[in-house]
């Protein structure tokens, strides 16, 4: 196992032990992070994000990964969440490919990659499935989850 591959894996073992504070140790000071979801978040909010989806589980989140695998500088793994969407505690499986950047044996990028419509249909219900392969529908989504987080940093003071 290379150093990167121990570092995703590391990465993984944490968030489904729901550590988001070790999750947080794999990363550079720097890091990019960008989903479908989330769009594009950068350095600490990153791991805020991390730590919001954790609490909110409320320890009911599963995760299982594989696939891992690196090199020096890329790496790569797949992942399953599974778990409750709490604004509708509809269950969702999301089926997640992700890809990593290393600096300094740290992630500096980090991109999770899955199909948003079907997110948007097991979470939202009808509503996601009329509308979720929308860009309008996909945007309204993302400036709704980049408001959750803000509100949650707001909340734990973190600015």
């Amino acid at each position: 196992m290379t150093t990167n591959e121990a570092t995703i894996l590391k990465f993984y073992t944490a968030f489904a032990n729901s550590d988001a504070t070790q999750m947080c140790e794999c990363y550079h000071p720097n890091i990019q992070f960008r989903d479908p979801v989330f769009g594009l978040l950068k350095g600490d909010e990153v791991c805020q994000m991390w730590k919001m989806l954790s609490e909110r589980s409320k320890g009911k989140l599963k995760i299982d990964f594989s696939e891992i695998s690196a090199t020096e500088h890329l790496g790569s793994a797949r992942w399953i969440a599974t778990y409750r969407y709490s604004k509708t505690n509809r269950k969702v499986v999301n089926i997640i490919a992700s890809k990593f950047f290393f600096k300094h044996g740290l992630i500096i990028k980090h991109n999770d990659d899955y199909d948003i419509w079907k997110w948007s249909q097991q979470a939202l219900g009808i509503k996601g499935f009329l509308l979720g392969w929308t860009g309008f529908m996909q945007n309204k989504i993302q400036e709704k989850a980049r408001i959750s987080l803000k509100k949650y940093c707001e909340i734990k003071n973190i600015k």
